[in-house]
């Protein structure tokens, strides 16, 4: 089988939530997929990340400290921005295609083995049957350890088969109520079903509701809590300490656009945190990788050191996370992030206010028709003078004049576009060669974006 073959099977499969009832929560389905693949799972140690908001970020970081440590990593994470390679990594490279092709073949022909047995009463979903690609990769080639990102929820996710080292919790908020229940409260329990009985979980304090459930969930299956508060920087609110250094580099020209940089201090040394990630939400995400690094020192994985984490978090690859394109060429300067929930919208909006105080915003935006799109365009299209709405080729985006249509509200000029093409053809128009040009919302619509200007992915 071909990769453009195998990747065409795998989307023909659907998006789960859109099946009755949604396949993706069975876990039984998954661990019987994986018993007749000979049960990959056990055969690579895990990290294990959840949450609403930053869980893509802070395993992205943390795998890349686990790299810098000279620790054979993997990584899996989704969506992908630009090619679904993107989602399973060994040391920072996507798996090639014709590896691809291989493990959707191996894992297609044991599925359809298992229905037609009856020991599977349907075919697995896209996630359940990438996951076991990436399970079966991970175990044919030997990691020393893989960081997984946690697809939605936690508790009947399809990643939540392995046994990990240790679970992250990150930030947690309202999205897919549908699936994960209509409370903070209810969304949490649902993340910290990856937590083990006596096992160990790195986490932050939130909101009251999200301390609750996962601090019950902690004491019910006696697991040890981490905390990564001394790894976050003190900034009070208000404060341009930490984004007067964002400022600064940012003239420097490092990287193309800005970075945080702030001392920490992490295994009896005082490092300088120099990363690409920026905005105040990302100090908890880079705060969480860095104790969860720890974490797995005293563990046993003595590679990781100071100097490794120092080297790790610098050189972190996130891209579409206030990622910028400078102005060239008589284009104008973009910044790409991908803000798909109401709690993202606001860290964009946080991060764009001291980043780019005072300047003129042309926005694009697009997100999948599932999303609170009333509340997102609430927070983010009265920051910008113009907005553009489009869609993705993506059969959940909605269409631009379903954004128009809950932004309905919103005083903002909204102006429509047929595709991303279209309306960064507009923004261009609009911004003008010294403008800016945010492109926000579904993780689809900036992927589009940053590939038609060249970003790098």
């Amino acid at each position: 089988m071909s990769y453009d073959s195998a990747v065409a099977q795998m989307y023909a499969l659907g998006h789960e939530l859109a099946q009755a009832p949604p396949h993706k929560f069975d876990l039984a389905h998954m661990r019987v997929l994986l018993a007749a693949l000979g049960h990959p799972e056990k055969n690579f140690q895990s990290v294990l990340i959840a949450g609403t908001n930053g869980k893509g970020s802070t395993a992205a970081t943390l795998a890349s400290i686990l790299q810098a440590s000279g620790l054979k990593t993997g990584l899996y994470t989704s969506p992908h921005l630009d090619r679904i390679n993107e989602r399973i990594r060994i040391d920072g490279q996507p798996i090639e295609d014709d590896t691809f092709a291989l493990l959707h073949d191996v894992v297609d022909r044991t599925a359809e083995r298992l229905v037609s047995e009856g020991d599977l009463p349907w075919h697995p979903s896209f996630f359940e049957m990438l996951t076991a690609m990436a399970f079966e990769h991970f175990a044919r080639v030997h990691p020393d350890i893989v960081v997984l990102e946690v697809g939605m929820g936690g508790r009947l996710d399809a990643t939540n088969v392995v046994e990990p080292r240790v679970s992250v919790i990150t930030d947690i908020s309202l999205d897919h109520q549908k699936y994960l229940g209509n409370t903070i409260g209810d969304i949490a329990r649902e993340k910290a079903g990856i937590i083990r009985s006596g096992g160990v979980v790195v986490a932050l304090p939130q909101s009251p509701e999200a301390n609750g459930a996962i601090g019950n969930t902690i004491l019910g299956l006696g697991a040890r809590a981490v905390s990564a508060v001394p790894y976050v920087p003190p900034v009070s609110p208000g404060s341009d300490q930490y984004l007067t250094a964002e400022k600064a580099e940012s003239a420097e020209g490092r990287s193309g656009g800005p970075r945080s940089r702030y001392p920490l201090h992490t295994l009896g040394k005082e490092i300088l945190v120099d990363t690409p990630l920026v905005g105040r939400h990302q100090l908890r995400n880079i705060a969480l990788a860095v104790a969860t690094a720890e974490e797995l020192h005293e563990q046993g994985f003595e590679q990781i050191t100071a100097e490794s984490i120092e080297r790790g978090i610098r050189d972190t690859r996130w891209p579409g996370r206030f990622q910028v394109l400078p102005a060239h060429d008589g284009e104008p300067e973009y910044v790409f992030d991908v803000a798909h929930n109401p709690a993202g919208a606001w860290a964009l909006r946080s991060t764009l206010s001291a980043a780019y105080e005072d300047r003129a915003i042309t926005m694009v935006f697009g997100v999948m028709r599932d999303k609170a799109i009333e509340e997102m365009a609430e927070i983010l299209f009265p920051i910008a003078r113009h907005v553009i709405v489009t869609h993705a080729e993506n059969p959940r985006s909605a269409t631009p004049d379903e954004i128009r249509q809950a932004a309905a509200r919103v005083a903002t000029d909204v102006e429509e576009a047929g595709d991303v093409a279209s309306a960064l053809k507009a923004a261009r128009r609009i911004a003008g060669a010294t403008g800016l040009v945010v492109v926000t919302g579904s993780i689809y619509i900036v992927g589009e974006a940053m590939r038609l200007l060249g970003a790098r992915i």
